[in-house]
């Protein structure tokens, strides 16, 4: 059997195999006895019908047909192995010739591990930015506080205006004729926050409750319903309710019903550290993700369109976890939207290539750096999963699988590398201020939502199929591609 290989675009390679002719004439008789045991001849007994009465059943060359798809399968693999190839996923093959008496020649172009060149991820010019924490920033929090803790009153004496809670009916015509969704008996709103059709909430002010008042308003040309999209109509209304924010005063009472402080100054006190320490975390996140682009931006990887596949997978699940968190199905977002299956899948496919890069680049990074993470670590991790998602025991069955083992690993490499070249820069510039770790819980836990999506699908890590301990299962993203007689045609 002879054997050629050629790289080829996005990290496949194509794999051409010409098999001897008496293989294929071994492989015609092969095929015949088996076609002839599971076919019912009749007249026949299993397995003795010969090749001409077959195919006057089963059509002419169905037993050649049988014979290639046997001979390739056999010889794919036989290659594979031969030249030391690991793939991804099936292979998409050709049949250049097959021919009875003469040699079987095929082609498969075979997507394979990427090749990740790092450029220099360490002689970055930038610094971490520290935000200064000042007196507006601690004020503006205790605003926040402020409003947070306001109660409503009441209106009596005045006029509605912005910022005030209202209550309304309504009633709204076009060409004198009322339109779905244009009346409602109460419906609150807070007046100025633009809610309903833009000026709408602006012909409330003025209104005192119990007032009506009649005006024609204009929808906007790009309007969710498209019979009412830059139309005028005309809406009755009635004030029926007004309420106003009132803001607890900014003092030592206040502060106290806060939490555990003394006065309003020992709430400021601490405000300030809170905002310093939340500034110390940001700026070194944010060094962290730059550190990250860095090092992304000098690296060559030519991507297999397998693993940005699967990573819009990943993410279209992360999507569907949002939606639902909110209430919403896939399919009311997608009648909303009108957005199809397919076009939300185009519109996550650059995210993913660029999350796909980062994933395999850190690993890559990770590996250079000889940063391992102990077995132990992973079973720590898992054991703090099956506390935490005891619930979810599609995601626990993944954790205590090989793919979750390695998506775990590849994880805890990828967070622990960044906090090294971070660390690493920090001790070569003593003069900048320390930027550790201030979060609650540990920094390199697994992130919730990416485990329950890669879970979701039983999606392989793409940082964890460059490392180079040999785990061959760690490189195969679909399941096709881990049986004993791989399918190279997908």
């Amino acid at each position: 059997m002879q054997i050629t290989t050629t790289p080829a675009p996005k990290s496949t390679i194509v794999v051409e195999v010409e098999v001897p002719a008496e293989r294929l004439t071994r492989a015609v008789g092969d095929a015949t006895h088996a076609l002839s045991r599971r076919t019912k001849v009749p007249g026949f007994r299993p397995g003795k019908a010969p090749r001409g009465v077959l195919e006057a059943v089963l059509g002419h060359g169905a037993v050649l047909e049988e014979a290639v798809d046997r001979l390739v399968q056999t010889s794919y693999r036989d290659a594979l192995i031969e030249k030391e190839i690991l793939p991804l996923t099936n292979a998409d093959v050709e049949i250049v010739q097959a021919e009875e008496g003469k040699p079987l020649i095929f082609k498969a172009t075979v997507p394979v591990r990427p090749e990740v060149q790092l450029g220099d991820y360490r002689n970055f010019n930038f610094r971490p930015d520290i935000e200064t924490t000042d007196d507006a920033r601690v004020e503006k929090v205790i605003e926040e506080l402020r409003d947070q803790n306001a109660s409503l009153s009441p209106v009596e004496d005045r006029d509605a205006q912005k910022g005030d809670y209202a209550v309304i009916k309504y009633e709204g015509t076009r060409d004198g004729a009322p339109f779905e969704g244009g009346a409602a008996e109460r419906m609150p709103l807070i007046i100025g926050e633009d809610r309903l059709i833009p000026g709408f909430e602006d012909e409330l002010v003025g209104l005192r409750v119990g007032d009506t008042k009649g005006f024609d308003i204009t929808f906007p040309a790009d309007y969710g319903e498209e019979s009412l999209a830059g139309q005028k109509a005309h809406f009755e209304v009635e004030l029926r309710e007004l309420r106003e924010k009132i803001l607890p005063d900014a003092d030592d009472d206040f502060a106290r019903s806060m939490g555990d402080f003394e006065d309003l100054a020992t709430m400021r006190v601490d405000i300030r550290k809170r905002l310093e320490r939340n500034a110390l975390d940001k700026a070194r996140h944010t060094f962290s993700d730059r550190i990250i682009e860095y090092a992304v931006a000098n690296a060559t990887i030519d991507l297999p369109d397998i693993l940005v596949e699967q990573e819009v997978e990943v993410m279209h699940d992360e999507f569907r976890g949002t939606l639902a968190r909110q209430g919403i199905s896939e399919e009311a977002y997608t009648k909303v939207s009108g957005k199809s299956h397919e076009e939300l899948h185009n519109d996550f496919r650059p995210d993913a290539e660029k999350r796909v890069r980062v994933l395999l680049v850190l690993s890559k990074i990770a590996e250079a750096e000889g940063m391992t993470i102990p077995d132990e670590e992973v079973e720590a991790e898992i054991a703090r999963g099956r506390e935490r998602y005891a619930g979810d025991q599609k995601l626990l069955r993944y954790f205590d699988s090989e793919r979750g083992r390695n998506y775990i690993r590849s994880t805890l490499r990828r967070s622990r590398v960044v906090e090294l070249l971070v660390d690493e820069w920090l001790a070569a510039n003593p003069e900048h201020p320390a930027i550790p770790h201030v979060e609650d819980g540990p920094a390199d836990s697994v992130d919730e939502d990416s485990a329950r999506s890669v879970a979701a699908i039983d999606a392989t890590d793409p940082g964890s199929i460059i490392d180079t301990d040999g785990d061959a299962s760690a490189a195969r993203p679909t399941e096709e591609a881990t049986s004993d007689e791989p399918a190279p045609a997908s």
